[in-house]
């Protein structure tokens, strides 16, 4: 399973490490090739204003999942770092499960760029929210290339698709990676 989970973990660093980690769910998934962090101080997070029953589980434990609806249509999963932080996954390279992913997608491509179709390739659902990576159903797993930071490329840039906080360099993906949400300036 992926460590550190812990309480101290802010959503900055965990969103950098998960680059490059194993994210399973009931038997699909891949590797995680792109994030953004939030945290409580951040104007564009959910938990800025405080609890509320929507964004509850974000509020916390550790190594949870965060599953909200956006713009009403799409499911978006984010795991929780310390209370009121949380990381989106944005995109995943699908490697396990794909007939279920293309299934649930119906056919449609790109199959896991962006968090709507992540959430929708894995079978995400609102149930999920709270639900803990712990191997059954939800599972994270570390590679061998997670163990140096610097071996896995990872690059980073301003978060994409909000209006505050778009300053922030908190959106991390996996140096060139195909099935982005959207390229790094850089690349």
């Amino acid at each position: 399973m992926f460590p550190p989970f812990d309480a101290g973990m802010n959503a900055v660093d965990l969103a950098r490490a998960l680059i490059g980690a194993r994210l399973v769910v009931r038997g699909a998934g891949g590797t995680i090739i792109e994030t953004e962090a939030y945290t409580r101080d951040d104007p564009a997070s959910h938990s800025f204003r405080g609890p509320t029953t929507r964004n509850a589980s974000m509020f916390g434990l550790a190594g949870h999942a965060y599953v909200y609806r956006s713009y009403g249509i799409h499911l978006c999963l984010n795991i929780v770092a310390r209370p009121g932080e949380a990381v989106l996954i944005r995109a995943i390279e699908p490697q396990v499960g794909l007939d279920a992913m293309k299934a649930r997608r119906q056919g449609r491509t790109p199959l896991c760029a962006g968090p709507g179709r992540v959430a929708q390739a894995l079978g995400i659902a609102l149930s999920d929210d709270g639900a803990p990576f712990d191997g059954n159903g939800l599972s994270l797993f570390m590679t061998d290339a997670m163990t140096d930071p610097s071996a896995t490329g990872v690059v980073c840039g301003s978060r994409i698709g909000i209006s505050r906080g778009i300053d922030l360099p908190w959106r991390f993906g996996l140096a060139g990676a195909s099935g982005l949400s959207r390229p790094f300036p850089a690349e």
